[in-house]
This record gives structure tokens, C-alpha cells and sequence, in this order.
């Protein structure tokens, strides 16, 4: 292969900034929502023109399911970093957190990902291949610490996350996910009820013995 075939086969170092913009443009207009989410919006965002981001994507669909996609790999990568945090509950609580952003966006394109993400299609299966292993991934660290029940798995974890996200509609649904995804990560920890009653019945004990010597 020669210099120039190479070259042309290679997108412009530009080019990829410009996709780049985009993409991370049509996130913040996609999770906003409303009638402002427009391809106009996204373009004026990114800076570029509404041309260049044609050229870039070709139909609003190749939009949609570039953003989605880029989303589950910024999560993949986000639970491989987490994998190092000191305390494994607050990495798997963190990865959900983060998940939030990804619905809020996913929200602001349901209406045309309906279809391209229905059960069986090449991206539902990618993205619930990727995200099943990456919140899979924190929560085994996390069973392995001895700091969270083992009793259930990461597809389990997932269903309960969507159906807390897609059961809120109203403005400023983030929050109240939120504070619902602290109770629940709250409530899978492991609580040492067994050791902290063993104390608590030495500490009772020792005076108990006491108290007979003392009477003798």
C-alpha cells in the first residue's frame, strides 16, 4: 500500500474532531430534551454546520445510534477504571450514577431508537452484552470484598436500575433516581448483624462473671 492510498483511506485529523464535537454536542441536546433537540441544535452546539454533520451522519438514525453506542463504551470504559476504587459499593454505586446521564440521554431519542434497539436487534444485543459486563465486573468485586449479597446477578442489578430511570418522567427525574439508587446499592450491602451480636453478648458476659465473684 502506498503513502497516497493510506492517506486517502485515513479520515483528516479535523474530520475526526469535527465527529467528535457532534457526538458530544448531540449528548448534551439529546439529554436535554423537548423540541430543542433538533439536528439544527446539535450542529449550532458543536460549531460546525448542518452540512458537516450530514456529511458525518448521513440520517438522524445514524445519529441516534452513534451517540448510543459511544455511551455504552464510555461506561465499559468508566467500570474498568472503577475496578481500582478502594471501596467497591461506592464504585458500583458511582458506575449507576453515571448511568443515569446515559438514560437521560437514551430518553431524548427513545422515539427513534424504538425500533433499533428492540429486543433482538444488533444493538440491543451490543449494548446489553457491554453494560451486563461492566456492571457485572464491580459487582463480583464487590460479593468478593464480603460487602454485598451474592443473591443477586448483573442482568438483575440492570432490570431494577432501567425500571427506577423509565418509572420517572417528570423534570428533574434525575435526582429522585438518584437518591432511589443510594437506598437501593444501601440495601444490598452485607450487614454484619451476626458479628455485632457476638459483641454485644462478650461485652454483656464479662460483668455478669463479675458480679458473681464479687457476691462470693
Amino acid at each position: 500500500m502506498d503513502d497516497h492510498t493510506d492517506h486517502a483511506r485515513k479520515p483528516r485529523a479535523d474530520a475526526v474532531r469535527n465527529r467528535e464535537r457532534v457526538l458530544e454536542a448531540a449528548k448534551l441536546v439529546f439529554n436535554a430534551g423537548g423540541p430543542e433537540a433538533s439536528l439544527e441544535a446539535v450542529a449550532k452546539r458543536a460549531g460546525v454546520g448542518i452540512g458537516t454533520l450530514y456529511r458525518h451522519f448521513p440520517t438522524r438514525e445514524d445519529l441516534f445510534e452513534a451517540v448510543y453506542r459511544r455511551e455504552v463504551e464510555q461506561l465499559s470504559e468508566f467500570a474498568e477504571q472503577l475496578k481500582n476504587a478502594k471501596d467497591p459499593v461506592d464504585a458500583l454505586r458511582r458506575w449507576l450514577w453515571s448511568g443515569v446521564e446515559f438514560v437521560a440521554t437514551k430518553k431524548g431519542m427513545v422515539a427513534t431508537l424504538a425500533l433499533a434497539v428492540q429486543s433482538g436487534s444488533e444493538l440491543h444485543a451490543f449494548s446489553f452484552e457491554r453494560l451486563t459486563k461492566a456492571v457485572g465486573s464491580l459487582l463480583d468485586r464487590a460479593v468478593a470484598a464480603g460487602a454485598m449479597r451474592a443473591d443477586i446477578s448483573p442482568e438483575d442489578l440492570l432490570r431494577a436500575f432501567f425500571g427506577m430511570c423509565y418509572m420517572h418522567d417528570q423534570p428533574g427525574w434525575q435526582s429522585s433516581v438518584l437518591r432511589m439508587l443510594d437506598v437501593f446499592v444501601d440495601g444490598l450491602r452485607v450487614q454484619p448483624v451476626a458479628k455485632a451480636k457476638t459483641r454485644t453478648n462478650t461485652r454483656t458476659a464479662k460483668p455478669a462473671k463479675a458480679a458473681v465473684k464479687r457476691k462470693r
